[in-house]
């Protein structure tokens, strides 16, 4: 553990843009790593991109390749050897549960034992922290992330983004946006204390630089008065004065904020707009109707209240926009009417963090031909609740 340890310390110290070469060399000196490569998940969550000065690699597909089967399970795969020689390993790279991307490399099959690819993957994990931190100084993991150009307006949008994915041993949470290289005013946002998650979905009116100018100045004011120790409702009632007081009722955008106490599961509510939650208990969907409250901006100084309830553990809370539940089919009949309950129950054994992707195939298919003419943004929670210690007992 104490070389691992050293590889963390020299990862810490390495300019942001050389910190594979550091990989790359420390995998050389203790498996005999003869290759090392790194990809990235792209904003849409469907290739794999080489992170390179100048890639030459075409990428790799997320679905049917051995990068995305490691990428998928969140465990390394090794490819099958069929001849003497080196074997080829992937890796995820994966921050507190933020699925990233994949580590591949070539060595000798004696390096690829499960005690070795243990060593290997302590240092993808300490990778993927200082992936993290670098972005703030280069741009190349962000660039590697593109398979094509972001509009500006999505490029706010992605900006804001806390990641697409959070785990803790209380809940994980997966989330996604489409069309992601073209988003207008859909966000989430999600923080963890040692007490509470608090999760909160916009849908921004209008559409390019307008919507997203709007949900930039929603999303950050809701931090603000998040950070300022504001409950849910007050939270609300600042964002909605900040929105008022920039636009005067012209424009608004619809909130969903939650929080849900990490002890006991209470959940706090307040349903400010369009965005809507469906509950899978054991086998049973169900929609759940909150009181609805105004958008944010559409009147000066709204008051809002918030709403209670309890998540159960197996619980599993699907988020969606209006661009996914009010999609129809070319029939006309409208995705959230019963094909979103179905979906939801057929990809109950997915983990949380593949999810989103998996609802918005099949609105894809339930659509038809037709093109997403709106954001659709899908969140997946799955509560898990706090377990007691031994000897203890949970409130």
């Amino acid at each position: 553990m104490d070389r691992f340890a050293a590889v963390e310390r020299e990862l810490r110290k390495a300019a942001p843009h050389l910190l594979l070469d550091v990989v790359r060399a420390a995998l050389r000196e203790q498996c005999d790593v003869q290759s090392v490569e790194l990809r990235l998940a792209d904003y849409g969550m469907t290739t794999l991109q080489v992170v390179s000065e100048a890639p030459l690699a075409e990428p790799v597909p997320v679905h049917d390749s051995p990068q995305g089967r490691a990428f998928g399970a969140q465990e390394p795969f090794v490819e099958p050897v069929t001849a003497p020689g080196p074997a080829t390993a992937h890796l995820p790279v994966t921050v507190r549960g933020d699925r990233l991307g994949v580590l591949s490399v070539t060595a000798p099959e004696s390096s690829c034992t499960p005690a070795g690819l243990a060593g290997m993957q302590y240092i993808c994990e300490a990778l993927g922290h200082e992936i993290l931190v670098a972005e703030r100084d280069t741009d190349l993991y962000l660039l590697a992330r593109r398979a094509t150009r972001l509009t500006l307006a999505a490029e706010m949008q992605w900006e804001l983004l806390p990641g697409r994915s959070v785990s803790r041993p209380e809940f994980s949470l997966g989330a996604h946006l489409e069309p992601a290289y073209a988003i207008f005013g859909d966000n989430f946002d999600w923080s963890v204390s040692a007490h509470h998650l608090t999760l909160t979905v916009t849908n921004g009116m209008g559409k390019g630089m307008e919507a997203a100018l709007l949900t930039n100045l929603v999303v950050n004011a809701l931090r603000n008065a998040r950070r300022a120790g504001l409950d849910l409702a007050g939270q609300a009632s600042l964002a909605d004065q900040a929105v008022y007081a920039q636009h005067r009722g012209a424009l608004h955008a619809s909130v969903l904020l939650l929080r849900i106490d990490l002890a006991s599961g209470e959940m706090e509510a307040v349903d400010a707009g369009s965005p809507r939650v469906w509950r899978l208990r054991g086998r049973a969907v169900e929609t759940l109707d909150f009181d609805a409250q105004l958008p944010l901006g559409m009147f000066e100084e709204t008051e809002y209240v918030a709403e209670r309830l309890r998540v159960e553990p197996g619980d599993r809370l699907l988020i969606g926009s209006d661009g996914v539940y009010d999609s129809a089919s070319a029939a006309g009949e409208r995705y959230g009417q019963r094909a979103l309950a179905r979906s939801l129950s057929a990809h109950r054994l997915l983990p949380s963090e593949q999810v989103p992707m998996a609802i918005l195939r099949d609105l894809r298919e339930y659509q038809g031909a037709a093109p997403l003419d709106d954001d659709a943004l899908v969140v997946c929670l799955d509560w898990f609740g706090r377990r007691a210690a031994a000897g203890e007992a949970l409130e």
